[in-house]
């Protein structure tokens, strides 16, 4: 029976509550930024970073850069016409105050300020403002530089003139909620991926990512624009054709650009975007060009003799296979699903698309029949490998799967029969394979061991890669069959016969392969795999790699498996306090705990600067204590170059003004034998999280610590600590005395009960979950890793070596 509420209770107009403006952004975050995930804190970036771009695009600004410091925080600085400052008539405060705290306030309603914008709805900034915990805003105009700073969205003081400049622009420094985000990590590979995709997008216009955590400094500019982008894409590949055909036109008000390539792969990418925003989901330009496309070849198809294998005929997928292509349009009112933008709506694009590109290609391929004829040969030969493909779809259903003798024996299949309940391990060689079978829990989890490394599919066809084993075996334990849905022109999915995700039998799929290079190797043919035949598993959060401990500590009578080196640390700490004491003082342990953090803080900033700057540098600027101020002062900075005169004598110093900034910069070069190494003291380096969390750190650390030397005493071992550079070392190497460190490399090296706790169980196993946050990119890197091309992955592996961590060779 249902129960009936108190009707007492009472509900009148004072229960009902109002959350306007600001406060209901961070009430409800995920309104306007997607979510509160990683995503979401990416989001804060692109809103701020649209904005300067909307800047470039209407012709005032030509270079961007965006920097992510030591603390999280993001700056992002255009030198665009900088957002006005004048008194609002109605509002009665600064414009820019009210672009910062005033949800829907914007110049992107009327045509005056922007032509064309990524901003919609004028709440990107606010909403930034209103997620962050802090925030400041620069403007460079009329010859000064105006600043204002808010906290939660509120500001902490007016809008007021702090120097002169020669430079114009915005610049904006903003840290991420951490109480309102899951995350406030700001990845640099996202940042870049985006920022080099508005470089290509932006010709003529340079853009400079930095991260200052690494750092790293890139820089980009392109002055073909998305024919440069494509070239990039298809680096990894052979072209099927040298020239990268190239459209541009406009109509109605909606400029269109795009640029197309084919190669031999057996892949399409499409990378779309509207007003410089990518639209992940397409949208009606991409059903436009799509249908110009299929349109302008069915001429040249018309003319040849089809084989008579190909009954069903050329689709446009056929037409597309092998296809990188870059739709770029720009909308004066882009009607967008959302606010973060992810596929366009306005139908009357379509219509324009399809227009500007179908007529130019007609005539296009009417001049260049050989190039039309190899896109046609191409399309044929596809459209062959799926007609093979589908004959094989027996292969996908469980009847076959039962009846194929060479399973039983490798699959150790679970007892549950609910899929939503049942994982499926694909683990790395028969020894590991055993292992995982008799640790593991029957009734949940199957295992599937596989013998070798399986075939790379980025090199084969779906006919070849059907016939492979190890992939056979894959396919009909995982039950949805092989296969890529396929998408009509306009976009509509229709069922593949090869693929049927409902039929999917274990909903959480698990890769674990050992720690090493083989390993890794294995891991990444299986994510080839999946990425290139199985996407909807992917894209619905069904792939997960396991992630193994890395090392076995023991220490006594306990063991404790550690995930990585960060965790170790933390660990090693927690043994230490329990070890240490600092003579003449009586700490806590909590207290030595802070130390000890500190210390590892204090070391790794320190390595940091040293990065940036000569160490002898670094050390002799952090013992003058010097700020920002000094060096608006030119006395001041008459006084500190005197002294790093006498105290650095093999340098060359010297200071110059800045009038950008209304400072100096102070130059301290060194000549070696072959170049000169200049470090340069100015106002970015004296503001800089790590310099001035060093400072703090050194200050704390020395009024809980005392006068150094201090004596660290543990096991009736004592040692002198002279410099706070030593004192994290020390701490550690106590935390490790009596400890045996195990480095695991090899599943194979754990019995099944360590695979169980440590890998498996549910309740104490770590799981990675795979997903794709750019198909375009995810496409490049397989490309590149997996790709028949040498060069390319030299290069990429060139690129990335410095950022490897736990290589075991």
């Amino acid at each position: 029976m249902e129960e009936i509420k108190n009707e007492n209770i009472e509900y009148s107009a004072e229960a009902i509550q109002a959350v306007t403006g600001l406060d209901h952004v961070r009430a409800r975050p995920a309104m306007y930024i997607g979510d509160i995930g990683e995503r979401g804190l990416h989001h804060l970036v692109w809103e701020i970073l649209d904005n300067a771009v909307d800047e470039a695009m209407a012709g005032y600004a030509k270079n961007i850069t965006v920097i992510i410091h030591q603390d999280g925080s993001v700056t992002v600085e255009d030198d665009g016409r900088g957002i006005p400052v004048d008194i609002h008539p109605e509002f009665k405060i600064p414009a820019v105050e009210m672009v910062f705290t005033i949800l829907g306030a914007g110049g992107k309603f009327s045509k005056k300020a922007y032509q064309y914008s990524g901003g919609l709805h004028g709440v990107g900034a606010s909403v930034v403002n209103a997620l962050s915990s802090w925030l400041v805003v620069e403007v460079y105009r009329n010859g000064k530089i105006y600043r204002q700073e808010y906290s939660y969205g509120k500001p902490v003081y007016p809008l007021k003139v702090v120097g002169d400049t020669t430079k114009r622009g915005t610049k904006v420094t903003f840290k991420p909620d951490d109480s309102i985000f899951e995350t406030t990590t700001i990845k640099f590979d996202i940042i870049q991926k985006r920022v080099r995709e508005l470089a290509f997008l932006n010709p003529g216009v340079r853009f400079v990512v930095i991260d200052e955590r690494k750092d790293i400094k890139e820089e980009f500019y392109f002055e073909n624009g998305i024919v440069d982008f494509v070239r990039v894409l298809n680096q990894a590949k052979e072209p099927l054709f040298d020239e990268v055909i190239y459209v541009k036109g406009e109509k109605d008000g909606v400029l269109v650009e795009v640029a197309f390539q084919y190669t031999k792969s057996y892949n399409e990418v499409i990378e779309s975007f509207v007003n410089n925003i990518k639209t992940v989901e397409g949208g009606t330009h991409v059903s436009g060009f799509r249908a110009a496309l299929t349109r302008s070849m069915n001429k040249t198809l018309s003319g040849m003799k089809l084989p008579k294998e190909l009954k069903s005929g050329v689709s446009g997928d056929d037409l597309r296979e092998g296809l990188t292509a870059v739709i770029s349009v720009k909308v004066p009112e882009p009607q967008f699903e959302g606010q973060t933008k992810t596929k366009l709506g306005n139908q009357d694009v379509k219509r324009i698309v399809e227009s500007v590109v179908g007529d130019y290609l007609l005539e296009y391929f009417e001049k260049n029949k050989d190039i039309a004829l190899k896109i046609a040969e191409k399309a044929i030969e596809a459209a062959i490998a799926r007609e093979a493909a589908r004959k094989a779809k027996e292969i996908s259903r469980r009847k076959s799967f039962l009846e194929d003798s060479s399973l039983p024996g490798k699959l150790a299949d679970c007892s549950e029969s609910d899929p939503q309940l049942c994982e499926l391990f694909i683990v790395e060689g028969e020894s590991a394979g055993g292992s995982a079978k008799q640790g593991r829990d029957r009734r949940t989890q199957a295992i599937l061991p596989l013998k070798g490394k399986i075939l790379n599919v980025e090199k084969a066809r779906i006919d070849k890669i059907l016939s492979n084993e190890e992939i056979r075996a894959i396919v009909n334990a995982i039950g949805t069959g092989i296969g890529l849905p396929i998408k009509s022109e306009d976009e509509e999915k229709k069922e593949d016969e090869g693929f049927d995700l409902s039929k999917l039998r274990y909903h959480k799929i698990i890769l674990m392969a050992d720690a090493d290079v083989d390993g890794s190797h294995i891991t990444t043919l299986l994510l080839t795999l999946f990425y290139r035949f199985f996407p909807q598993i992917i894209e619905n959060g069904h792939l997960y790699i396991a992630q193994p401990p890395l090392y076995k500590l023991k220490k006594g009578r306990s063991e404790i498996y550690v995930k990585d080196d960060e965790e170790l640390s933390k660990i090693v700490i927690d043994f230490a306090t329990d070890e240490i004491a600092i003579e003449g003082k009586n700490f806590s342990k909590s207290q030595l705990k802070d130390i000890a953090k500190l210390s590892k803080e204090y070391k790794n900033l320190k390595e940091s600067l040293y990065k940036r700057k000569d160490k002898v540098v670094i050390d002799t600027l952090l013992s003058l204590n010097l700020t920002e101020d000094d060096i608006r002062n030119k006395g001041k900075v008459k006084e500190v170059v005197e002294f790093l005169r006498q105290k650095l004598p093999s340098y060359e110093i010297y200071y110059k003004f800045n009038p950008e900034e209304s400072d100096y910069e102070i130059f301290i070069e060194r000549v070696e034998r072959f170049s000169k190494v200049v470090n340069k003291v100015d106002i970015d380096f004296l503001s800089s999280y790590a310099y001035l969390k060093v400072k703090e750190i050194e200050n704390h650390l020395k009024s809980m610590l005392g006068e150094l030397p201090v004596e660290i005493s543990y096991k009736q071992k004592s040692i002198k600590v002279e410099d706070l550079d030593d004192l994290y070392d020390v701490i550690f190497e106590a935390g490790m005395s009596g400890c045996e460190v195990q480095r695991y490399k090899g599943l194979g090296e754990m019995n099944p009960e360590q695979l169980w706790e440590t890998t498996m169980n549910p309740k104490t196993r770590r799981l990675l979950q795979v997903t794709i946050e750019d198909a375009a990119l995810a496409d490049e890197v397989f490309s590149i890793l997996m790709g028949e091309k040498v060069e390319p992955r030299r290069e990429f592996i060139m690129k990335y070596a410095k950022e490897v961590r736990n290589l075991d060779i």
